[in-house]
């Protein structure tokens, strides 16, 4: 299938490099304006496209799959998730599935790091107060927020970015430990001196911050549910950068309330945009707007792994990056 013939649907807006050297490559429907694509759309799209190139706000279920056309070969992901694609329908129907793994790795650490020290040292509070011209001054006793260093950080996920965010929180002096489907190799534990729980139970109940960094899976649903942040130390904080599923967000919300969590910080959730009302009152709380990619450099290496997957699946071959059930 010659590239220049393929047929590429674009279900939002991408970096401007990026959209530019789809078009040169591909015979490619950009998105104008910005908004995202209503099911009808997308049904439509899948209809009329040889690749289909959607991000983590299209969910593509098995029945969505069901009404694609027989040109659709490709649903060439713009982002590492996967979880809003059913793979294993889309292979049934002969669609290859790709994304983009690797390039937000330090984007999304970064993010994870912010959130650990805005939390625990009030810099959200402290910016409102300067932002609404109420301070009166420097006092000893205001915003007293805790030091980062020698606090324990358990993370829930050592893969990539797990291992990202350690290696940052082990230079700000914090003691890693971890929790894994697998237990990470003697000298990658030895780079960031980190120490492995076999139970999620007794890792929680012994940390000061949790950060959760993996997949949104069948496996990771509710896996911070009420039973597991009941565990967590009353001076605890929870921070997540990965798929907002893997916590009971109202159960999360109820503790927080009650004083029962001492903070969290927020980049993802459980419902998009649906966020729990009663979080956005919570002074102890920093919500962010799934900002842990969001780098010009990041977003544009995304661009970029899509169009290698694309061009690669044009030329005959295997897409790099693709994604098969197991790896799920």
């Amino acid at each position: 299938m010659p590239s220049q013939r393929l047929s590429v649907v674009v279900t939002r807006r991408l970096p401007e490099a990026v959209e530019t050297r789809m078009k040169e490559l591909f015979d490619v429907e950009l998105r104008d304006p910005d908004t995202k694509m209503t099911r009808e759309e997308l049904a439509a799209a899948m209809q009329r496209a040889d690749v289909l190139v959607p991000c983590v706000t299209d969910q593509i279920d098995a029945n969505l799959l069901a009404q694609a056309g027989e040109k659709l070969k490709l649903i060439a992901n713009y982002g590492a998730g996967i979880d809003h694609v059913d793979v294993a329908s889309a292979r049934q129907r002969g669609i290859l599935v790709s994304n983009t793994p690797g390039v937000v790795t330090e984007d999304t650490a970064d993010m994870t790091m912010a959130l650990i020290l805005a939390v625990t040292r009030r810099i959200p509070e402290g910016l409102a107060v300067m932002q609404s011209g109420e301070w009166k001054g420097w006092a000893p006793t205001a915003f007293m927020g805790g030091r980062v260093g020698g606090r324990r950080l358990g993370i829930l996920g050592m893969g990539r970015i797990g291992t990202a965010v350690a290696r940052r929180a082990r230079a700000f002096g914090m003691q890693i430990h971890y929790h894994n489907r697998k237990r990470l190799r003697p000298e990658q534990e030895a780079e960031v001196e980190a120490t492995y729980w076999e139970s999620l139970d007794q890792m929680v109940s012994r940390m000061d911050v949790i950060s959760i960094n993996c997949p949104h899976t069948p496996a990771t649903f509710h896996l911070m549910n009420a039973r597991r942040l009941k565990l967590l130390k009353p001076s605890g904080v929870i921070v997540n950068t990965s798929r907002g599923e893997v916590i009971d967000e109202n159960a999360l919300t109820r503790m927080l309330r009650a004083g029962e969590i001492a903070g969290a910080g927020l980049d993802v959730y459980e419902h998009g945009v649906e966020i729990n009302p009663r979080l956005r009152e919570l002074s102890n709380v920093v919500l962010l707007p799934h900002m842990g990619s969001a780098t010009v450099e990041g977003r544009t290496e995304m661009g970029e792994k899509v169009i290698i997957n694309i061009k690669t699946f044009a030329d005959g071959h295997r897409p790099p990056d693709l994604v098969v059930p197991g790896m799920l």
